[in-house]
């Protein structure tokens, strides 16, 4: 027997994550939402984060266990790091890919261990553009040669604008490249289905490849693809829209942004001719018309020389902006470290889901530790559940001498 067929059923009474049915609470972190035809039980989410640690773009044992850890502890949705739709669209060689079939395997095993446990299996896809063929950051951001196993004459954007000088030499996208990059993008997103990924969502943020064409500072072109908004919205609204097409209708469709570049170092202030929260209340418009369910609101990324505000939560306000202008879901992410942060961004109506990276890789209970936080009791998987309860008895009885 598998071990994903032992671990199956384990939580079906009572999930992970959840409070106990009996329990009154108006904790809205523990409440549960539903977007299509997936019902979450929780609103906290796994922000995907890369690993660089895929092997020839497959996931790995590692992986499994990664992921695996969190869903255990009662996550609602875990989204699965970003994964790229050609070879050349990684960041790092060690980045994990779904340009091929024998690619799908490995990403259903880690989706059905999540949906054991009650947890919605998500996936990011994503092409790096002008950032790609570098090493990870824990051996430094310079560029990989083709000799360690990198590709930087391979490397794609809208111009032939680098990021930063240690990065590799962009070549810019011809019309023709474009039009074969959305089929990319497509065939990614069948085999994420077929992977049984209950949620997509298309990476166009952080100064990756759809994020590149969506701003001015990256973005020189003067053909269809560049200068005013609505042309440098056109290639990465094209990517939506075909994919929206062949990703089944009754899953939830999510879009990651930037809000801003950060050229303007206020939070909502203007980059008129660069990317900003205003371009993007546009652009997530238009992400709503195709039939985008939820916009993921992050920032940054696109510049080395932007300047950030401080990191208290300072992208919440993006999240609902956009929820206000628009009309739309959104999530919120970025530097949610407690609880009562968390709370606060679903009860003053900012977000509608808090997306918790790094805080989750300090404390891979988070959920537990964030409900005790909030003043209620959090659902354990019934393997630890009993041992922790049968030791709080053992720690309030009293013992002779």
């Amino acid at each position: 027997m598998s071990t994903i067929q032992i671990i199956a059923g384990s939580n079906a009474k009572a999930p992970a994550g959840t409070i106990p049915a009996s329990a009154e609470h108006d904790v809205k972190l523990f409440q549960p939402i539903t977007q299509k035809s997936i019902t979450t039980h929780n609103r906290v989410v796994v922000s995907p984060m890369c690993m660089y640690s895929a092997e020839n773009g497959s996931l790995t044992d590692f992986h499994l266990a990664h992921y695996g850890a969190w869903a255990i502890r009662g996550v609602g949705i875990i989204i699965i790091e970003a994964t790229a739709v050609v070879p050349e669209g990684r960041i790092s060689p060690g980045d994990s890919g779904l340009w091929n079939d024998e690619q799908i395997e490995p990403v259903k095993r880690i989706a059905a261990l999540l949906k054991s446990q009650g947890t919605v299996p998500a996936m990011e896809i994503s092409h790096a553009g002008r950032k790609a063929s570098t090493a990870p950051p824990f051996l430094g951001n310079y560029t990989v040669s083709k000799e360690d196993g990198g590709w930087p004459d391979n490397v794609y954007g809208p111009s032939d604008v680098k990021f930063a000088d240690h990065y590799p030499q962009p070549i810019p996208l011809t019309v023709e490249g474009i039009k074969h990059s959305v089929k990319t993008w497509v065939d990614a997103a069948i085999r994420a289905d077929k992977a049984g990924i209950e949620i997509l969502e298309i990476h166009a943020a952080h100064g990756y490849l759809l994020h590149n064409f969506l701003s001015g500072n990256s973005n020189k072109r003067t053909d269809n693809y560049g200068g005013s908004l609505e042309n440098r919205m056109r290639f990465p609204l094209e990517v939506v829209s075909a994919v929206r097409a062949v990703w089944p209708e009754h899953k939830p469709l999510w879009v990651r942004i930037s809000a801003s570049d950060f050229a303007n170092p206020e939070a909502m202030g203007e980059d008129k001719q660069g990317w900003d929260i205003y371009q993007s209340i546009v652009f997530s418009k238009e992400l709503k018309k195709l039939g985008v369910d939820v916009i993921d609101v992050s920032s940054g990324g696109n510049i080395s020389y932007a300047k950030y505000p401080p990191p208290s939560m300072f992208q919440v306000p993006f999240s609902e902006a956009i929820r206000t202008k628009v009309g739309i879901p959104t999530a919120s992410v970025g530097n949610i470290r407690t609880g009562k942060d968390a709370e606060s961004i679903l009860k003053e109506e900012k977000a509608d889901y808090v997306v918790i990276g790094r805080e989750h890789l300090r404390r891979v209970a988070w959920v537990t530790d964030a409900g005790t936080e909030l003043g209620v009791e959090v659902s354990l998987p019934k393997q630890y559940g009993w041992a922790i309860r049968r030791g709080r008895r053992t720690n309030t009885t009293k013992t002779e001498e």
